[in-house]
């Protein structure tokens, strides 16, 4: 609470000094309205399925191994414990592996994502300055994105103005 207080009189203090211009969006509402976004959406939930899968299957090969490394246990050497214990393993990390190839930091999903949102952004981005610099405004605040934006005036919503930039207007 203290800090959503101090984010206000910080705001709040901010523009009336200096008198600034501000207009809030809804960057969750202009990207729904954009169908490249919501094409890119689907692929990437399709890719991501995709992937899973793989590395779904790859976890149930080690458990595989596994439950038949129990079931065998008993009649097995020392030397081919060891050998089914190190394939066991071997499997698993294939496992882990192939998810952190997929889905890690600097993963392939990642860099899809990247390479189909990023155009996407950037051209929302630029209507978004185009139409500040258009009217005036100074700061652009996203109501999606904002918890601590608690009112504004729709006289200041700029989302239908950024849409109508892009070329899809309502």
């Amino acid at each position: 609470m203290k800090k959503l207080i101090l984010t206000l009189l910080a705001v709040g203090a901010f523009c009336c000094a200096s008198a600034q211009k501000v207009a809030v969006l809804d960057m969750e509402y202009i990207l729904k309205n954009i169908p490249m976004y919501e094409s890119a959406n689907e692929q990437l939930k399709q890719i991501s399925e995709k992937w899973q899968k793989e590395v779904e299957a790859k976890n149930e090969e080690a458990k595989i191994l596994y439950k038949n490394y129990q079931t065998e246990v008993v009649f097995l050497s020392d030397e081919m414990k060891v050998k089914k214990e190190n394939e066991i393993v071997a499997k698993e990390k294939e496992a882990n592996e192939l998810k952190r190839k997929y889905f890690g930091p600097q993963g392939e999903f990642f860099k899809k994502r990247e390479s189909l949102m990023k155009p996407i952004q950037d051209e929302v981005y630029v209507a978004v300055k185009d139409v500040s610099d258009t009217k005036g405004y100074t700061v652009v605040l996203d109501k999606a994105s904002s918890s601590n934006l608690i009112y504004f005036s729709v006289k200041v919503d700029i989302s239908d103005e950024v849409l109508t930039k892009l070329g899809y207007a309502k």
